[in-house]
């Protein structure tokens, strides 16, 4: 794992100690990293309207968004259970929206306290997502 990964990582970490889920206990904590070397944080914010949850990686990725940055380099997530964090769907869409699926630089990171680092791009996590070609062609 190269040194950037694990400052990454450790983002999401810091940002997983943050979340608000009182009613999973399911922390989640992501950090992005922006073209130019910003990394932006986020949580799981949950709700009692399940409905109105934010996952962490949507927290992150829009928190780079509204200030400015419209693309991603790599995103970290983490949670604590100690095992891989997988994106949900929605989240997978907002990154193939923000992330360069063709670039081999531009990654999803995942740690499990046992099994290590997994990296992988979003194309792989997401081979068919719907884009912004799609509706042009509609």
């Amino acid at each position: 794992m190269d040194r950037q990964a694990e400052i990454l990582l450790q983002a999401a970490k810091d940002a997983m100690e943050k979340a608000y889920a009182p009613y999973s206990s399911f922390k989640v904590g992501a950090a992005v990293l922006t073209e130019d070397g910003r990394i932006f944080g986020g949580c799981n914010i949950e709700n009692a309207s399940y409905g109105a949850t934010i996952c962490a990686e949507r927290t992150a990725i829009f928190n780079a968004v509204s200030c400015g940055y419209r693309k991603i380099v790599k995103i970290a997530v983490v949670c604590s259970s100690g095992h891989y964090a997988y994106p949900c769907g929605i989240c997978r869409q907002v990154m193939s929206e923000f992330m360069d699926g063709t670039s081999k630089e531009s990654l999803i990171i995942l740690e499990d306290c046992e099994k290590g680092i997994l990296e992988m791009n979003i194309n792989e996590m997401l081979p068919y997502a719907f884009s912004g070609k799609d509706i042009e062609n509609g």
